[in-house]
């Protein structure tokens, strides 16, 4: 069973300022920074070059050679093996075996991956895990949750979540003892992050938006800059929330280079002070505050596009955490229509990455983006309804077919780094491959 997923990177030349606000150029973003698509292994994009007597083509080679990988090496899926042994996360025993399983890939793909992020959105995988059961291993507590059978929503998440900051310590600790300075990578953690905002001006929405910074992306992230959970979480939350021991809390504080974020949306918050009427709270009733996805206009069905949330979470990381070093590891626009000319993507993505750009501007330290997804592919709880695609596939051919769509030919125009970058000037032949084909058959062996 694969655990990673890969983010395709590409190698950028020197490029500099200047940009003219009407336009969007890749050439307005510092030397150095990255651009790419993501996608994930369990998902189905594995290459298969040294499967079935197949040997490498002129293009496993070329691909190989263009593009640099950001591996993550835990994206939502664990063994059932460890869910069945010991109930997986929020056991103990998982910080050792995550321990083991990171060291082997360091140890044995270290030659040729410089960036490694541990957990892929820890902060949902506690939630829909342990809490509400979207997510595997479905696990709940009455009245939260869809069909609990097992489980405590009212604890679980803040062990599991304790278990796996433990893990990623743990990985991040080996690595800079044993493999860092050989080398010359880097490592860190990624988080899902809304961009939450108070609905009314009241000191009670506002207090609650901090509540919803707090309990959502401080879960994870101010341990790893300030040592323990935010304050709000441990005064709300009590005895649920595990507590580390001194050592515990240096070591996290050493234990990222990075940050990986993945926005989408943003949300509108208020205050629910009913829920602090709940003795048995699971973690979304701790927060008491109403969440409401913005839509900005967007009709019921269709996906919001509010690209200045973005740039209102970088700057948030860089008021709050110290302007840590932060990779986009996920940012796009989920479709429904089965079309090639996804002209709302386009629009979405240029949208987001122009705030991107304001953000780097104005003095954020993020150094890299990349599009979710690549392909079209299994969406995991959206299955393949939901697509994400730079690239339709055809899910009812046996081949799988592969077609660029408009924001295929308009990402691959931005990077090109053209002056002006339009819908029109986009349609026409496919993009060239070199940037977007796959090279994971180095990959395949990294398993638990």
């Amino acid at each position: 069973m694969k655990l990673f997923s890969l983010f395709l990177l590409l190698n950028l030349a020197e490029f500099g300022f200047g940009r003219n606000e009407a336009k969007l150029s890749r050439n307005e973003f510092p030397p150095g920074f990255v651009f790419g698509a993501g996608t994930s292994a369990y998902q189905q994009v594995e290459g298969a070059a040294a499967e079935d007597g197949r040997t490498p083509s002129v293009w496993d080679t070329f691909a190989h050679a263009g593009i640099q990988p950001h591996i993550v090496l835990v994206h939502y899926d664990l063994p059932q093996a460890l869910e069945d042994e010991y109930e997986g996360w929020i056991s103990p025993k998982i910080v050792k075996d995550f321990k083991a399983y990171a060291e082997v890939c360091f140890r044995e793909f270290g030659d040729r991956v410089l960036y490694w992020t541990t957990i892929n959105e820890p902060n949902v995988l506690a939630i829909g895990g342990y809490d509400t059961a979207n997510f595997p291993p479905a696990r709940c507590s009455y009245p939260y949750g869809h069909n609990c059978t097992r489980g405590d929503s009212t604890l679980e998440p803040y062990i599991a979540a304790h278990n796996i900051l433990l893990a990623h310590t743990a990985a991040a600790t080996i690595y800079k003892k044993k493999y860092q300075a050989k080398q010359q990578g880097f490592i860190g953690l990624n988080v899902f992050v809304y961009w939450f905002f108070p609905s009314t001006n009241s000191i009670e929405d506002i207090n609650a938006t901090q509540r919803a910074h707090d309990f959502y992306t401080g879960w994870f992230v101010n341990p790893l800059v300030f040592g323990d959970y935010p304050e709000t979480m441990r005064k709300i939350a009590g005895s649920k929330i595990p507590a580390f021991t001194k050592h515990q809390s240096e070591q996290i504080m050493n234990s990222f280079d990075f940050f990986g974020i993945n926005h989408y949306s943003s949300v509108s918050v208020s205050d629910k002070p009913n829920s602090l009427k709940v003795e048995e709270r699971d973690h979304e009733a701790d927060m008491f505050a109403e969440l409401v996805v913005w839509r900005d206009g967007a009709p019921p069905g269709e996906f919001p596009t509010v690209p200045s949330g973005l740039r209102k979470t970088l700057e948030y990381f860089k008021q709050v955490y110290g302007n840590p070093p932060i990779y986009i590891h996920e940012n796009g626009f989920q479709a429904r229509k089965d079309t090639l000319n996804d002209t709302d993507r386009v629009r979405y993505i240029e949208g987001f990455v122009g705030s991107l750009l304001d953000a780097v501007r104005n003095g954020s330290d993020a150094r890299g983006y990349f599009v979710w997804s690549f392909m079209d592919l299994f969406e995991l709880i959206g299955g393949y309804h939901n697509r994400f695609g730079l690239y339709h596939v055809d899910f009812d051919d046996k081949d799988l077919k592969r077609s660029p769509k408009l924001s295929a030919h308009w990402y691959s125009e931005f990077l090109k780094g053209g002056d002006e970058i339009s819908i029109e000037k986009t349609r026409g032949p496919p993009p060239t491959p070199h940037f977007l084909a796959l090279g994971f058959h180095d990959m395949r062996s990294a398993s638990l």
